[in-house]
């Protein structure tokens, strides 16, 4: 065996049939639940809670710099990074399910579904500074985000575990 091989078979690019992948699937979607447009959850709880106005002042200064960073950056090259996205989503799928690699399906099932909620992110933001939102308004705002958010990560995971146990049934009877 080669230096190569052991690699291999140490990742195991059966991605579907590896902990790892499970585990960093939980893991991206729990950050993605919990980091609502940039800014830690609990900084909203806290600032609802405790009808702190410093607590509330940190919250909406958190997410007016975070809107602004993530409505720059689409400003500025949003085509790129649209064009890119798309190339490096195409290219996964075609490796993926033209071609039967599994890492690729695996990166597609995770790429694709985060590409919906950054599409989400930069209409709730938008929606945001048109309409000036604050305090409680705007937790509500970032409330109903972060339920689109765990909605669209709750049908990627079920999608995803049903596409990985039709694989690893595939690739145990027919491997």
């Amino acid at each position: 065996m080669t230096l190569l091989d052991n690699v291999f078979e140490f990742i195991d690019m059966r991605s579907f049939s590896n902990l790892w992948f499970w585990i960093a699937l939980a893991v991206v979607w729990a950050s993605a639940s919990h980091w609502v447009l940039g800014v830690p959850w609990d900084m909203a709880i806290r600032a609802r809670r405790r009808r702190d106005q410093a607590a509330m002042t940190d919250f909406e200064d958190m997410v007016r710099i975070n809107i602004n960073r993530l409505l720059s950056v689409a400003r500025e090259s949003g085509v790129i990074l649209a064009g890119l996205v798309a190339f490096f989503l195409t290219s996964l799928a075609i490796l993926g399910f033209g071609y039967g690699n599994e890492f690729s399906q695996a990166l597609f099932l995770l790429g694709f579904p985060l590409t919906g909620v950054w599409l989400v992110s930069l209409a709730t933001a938008q929606t945001i500074r048109a309409r000036g939102l604050a305090g409680e308004a705007l937790i509500s705002r970032l409330r109903w985000h972060r339920l689109v958010v765990q909605v669209i990560g709750v049908v990627s995971v079920f999608v995803t575990a049903l596409w990985g146990m039709y694989q690893n049934m595939n690739f145990g009877v027919l491997g």
